[in-house]
């Protein structure tokens, strides 16, 4: 049935010919490799197996085989032979069938056994396996990017599972919690008004990698930087999740929405010391991971058992095509780099002036039209925001979410830094050479209090997570505003809502490109969890029913999204890419308190107020920051011409709280009572 070749090193991965596949795979050490050909998923001995010679099948540090009569859905793996060697860091098992890694499709089947896979010498009875696919095979049917610019941009951090997974989600059961699911609800996202979409980790994870009973919901612990997650598919054929997920991506640009995939090029599943070998730890342990100085363990700046060596010549390779497959396969708009911090180590682990992969990431021109977004620190301790290597990084700005919590709580000391925060960190990016929206603004993500339990709770109630509520981050600068969790207060529940509306005016307001949580705008909560990694069930998916029961949160949102998106932006519109130190000495800006010209920086203020003409625009703006315990009395600057109009006032009633700006209410006289906690916008 099967003919051989020797086959050629020049492409990693599998190259289906009209008549085959040329197998090609990296192992440096290794002196005989196995190729594995099975027949069913589930099947626990391979059904041919093919040895590549170092004489015939080998070139270099790369082992190959050109096989005829190989077509898409053949599911294969590799045993690699290799020294023992300890000491210098392999870590050999001639026993373990190892996915491909650069396999574009990954079958888990039915037996898999994450601690078989862990336990030395598991033979192929219990392994992973990758599964030939043609990529080219899908009609695109003339599929555009919207490119989006950052100024237009409002991100949206959703999970795909938990979007549509709860029972009431109105999608077919077969569907819920599938990129299928998702493309159902894109009206729901285009209602909304977001432009793009951040997705969870989609690349083929271990839901298994989990203790006490409990799952790996979030997904951060890669196999394959390679395949789409199959768990996510509702298409349950060999090649299922690729069309899928290409599908998906085709319907959300329809809609003019971005795809951005949060990726984890900083670890993978297979941990630290005692973890399975799937993959990179077969091939060439030494090489993919950032060892100890004796070599017997794991340096984990990842926080997740071991640390990808991003900065090797092979992992760097291994990444940018990655990247490449994702953009040019997949089409997806951008990526959100998980810890990124990690790839501007060495491969000692210690931090570089000038790391080659994130500065070829930077400058590769296949990614010159892709969003590139840096979580720019890592779990050993390296904070770079506003310091990441790569001038075109947009980066999670973790202090604008620490400062406008703090300060929309009511703390000490605020006002000049949310001063900052809301002109787009002047502090943290004036010395940057592009437009303000280097600082991606959020006050909530995936890995802390959604919005509403940000308002609801002290502490932090991660309980069913198994780990005696040590996980999570214990500095959350929230506050349950009289009661913790659920109460039937009616005055205290007035003044949470107050609060988020608060928070979400000031992130969808503020200079740089914002991001909004997934449920946010619904008020979703996960009772005060605030680590929900391992929470795979209804209280951490997206209730649909909180869209009816809290419509008029969902409708405040929506139209300070539309206001900035669609009418313009109300802080400082398109600003023809200038650098932000730029766009911020020709606009008008000038800082207030309750008397004109007269702001209070004092660190017992909790009140500020800006009035800008912003460049380029006709119009002015005048907001004014509450963050007191009782009403104040603003004086009101003498508009240069026209008259203020109130746009937002958070302390109203729906739907006196957000207009339309044809719609907004005149202002008469020149002083605005502002009441305790709030914030009110007026325009001119």
């Amino acid at each position: 049935m099967f003919r051989t070749a020797a086959g050629w090193s020049e492409k990693l991965g599998v190259t289906l010919t009209d008549e085959g596949a040329n197998f090609c795979v990296y192992a440096r050490l290794a002196y005989e490799v196995e190729l594995l050909l099975f027949d069913h998923e589930d099947d626990a001995e391979a059904s041919h197996i093919f040895r590549l010679s170092s004489e015939d099948n080998r070139t270099a540090y790369y082992w190959h085989i050109y096989i005829s009569g190989i077509k898409p859905g053949q599911l294969y793996g590799y045993r690699v032979h290799g020294p023992y060697r300890p000491f210098e860091g392999t870590s050999f098992d001639k026993q373990k069938v190892l996915i491909d890694p650069y396999g574009i499709l990954v079958s888990k089947g039915k037996n898999y056994d994450r601690h078989r896979a862990a336990t030395p010498g598991c033979n192929e009875a219990y392994c992973l396996k990758s599964i030939v696919a043609d990529i080219k095979d899908y009609d695109w049917e003339g599929d555009k990017h919207p490119r989006h610019t950052f100024s237009k941009t409002v991100i949206y951090e959703m999970h795909v599972a938990g979007f549509t997974r709860h029972p009431n989600s109105g999608v077919d059961e077969d569907k819920r919690g599938t990129y299928a699911g998702l493309i159902e609800k894109i009206p729901y996202l285009k209602e909304l008004g977001v432009t793009a979409v951040e997705l969870l980790p989609v690349y083929q994870f271990d839901e298994d990698e989990h203790h006490a009973g409990l799952s790996n919901y979030w997904g951060y612990s890669p196999i394959s930087f390679f395949a789409p997650h199959r768990g996510y598919s509702s298409d349950k054929s060999m090649l299922g999740p690729l069309n899928e997920f290409r599908d998906m991506v085709k319907a959300l640009h329809k809609a003019d929405i971005e795809v951005i995939l949060d990726v984890v090029y900083n670890h993978t599943a297979e941990g630290g010391v005692g973890g399975p070998t799937l993959c990179y730890r077969g091939f060439d342990n030494d090489n993919y991971y950032i060892l100890s100085n004796n070599k017997q363990d794991y340096m984990n700046f990842s926080g997740c058992g071991n640390t990808f060596n991003g900065t090797h010549s092979v992992c760097r390779r291994l990444i940018i095509d990655s990247l490449h497959f994702w953009v040019e396969e997949m089409r997806v708009d951008g990526f959100r780099f998980d810890l990124a911090s990690i790839l501007s180590r060495d491969e000692e682990g210690m931090p570089m002036v000038s790391p080659p992969t994130l500065y070829s990431i930077d400058t590769d021109p296949a990614l010159s039209s892709t969003k590139l977004i840096a979580e720019a620190w890592d779990a050993g301790g390296l904070y770079q925001v506003g310091n990441l290597a790569g001038q075109r990084w947009r980066e999670w700005n973790g202090q604008f979410r620490d400062d406008v919590r703090k300060f929309i709580r009511g703390d000490e000391g605020m006002v000049s830094k949310f001063a900052d925060r809301l002109i787009g960190s002047p502090d943290i990016y004036g010395h940057h050479l592009l437009e303000p929206e280097k600082t991606i603004n959020f006050v909530t993500c995936h890995d802390g209090f959604t919005l509403l339990d940000l308002v609801s709770y002290n502490e932090k109630k991660n309980w069913a997570n198994g780990e005696e509520n040590r996980d999570g981050s214990n500095d959350n600068y929230s506050w349950n505003h009289g009661a913790e969790g659920e109460t039937d207060d009616i005055e205290i529940n007035e003044l949470r809502i107050r609060q988020v509306k608060n928070l979400l005016a000031t992130t969808l307001l503020s200079l740089g490109t914002p991001m909004i949580q997934m449920g946010d705008e619904v008020g979703r909560t996960q009772n005060g969890n605030n680590n929900g990694y391992c929470q795979n069930n209804e209280d951490f998916w997206f209730d649909w029913g909180l869209v009816k029961q809290n419509s008029k949160l969902f409708d405040f949102t929506k139209a300070l999204i539309h206001q900035r998106v669609e009418q313009g932006r109300l802080d400082f519109a398109e600003t023809k890419r200038l650098p932000l130190n730029e766009v911020l000495q020709k606009s008008d800006i000038r800082w207030h308190g309750v008397h004109v010209g007269k702001p209070d920086w004092s660190s017992s203020s909790r009140t500020i107020a800006i009035e800008t003409t912003p460049y380029g625009q006709d119009y002015g703006m005048y907001a004014i920051f509450n963050a007191f315990w009782e009403p104040l009395e603003f004086e009101l600057p003498i508009p240069k011409r026209g008259f203020w109009t109130r746009f937002i006032d958070t302390s109203l009633p729906y739907p006196e709280d957000i207009l339309t700006i044809n719609s907004s209410k005149v202002i008469v006289k020149h002083k605005y009572v502002a009441q305790p906690r709030s914030v009110v916008i007026l325009i001119c």
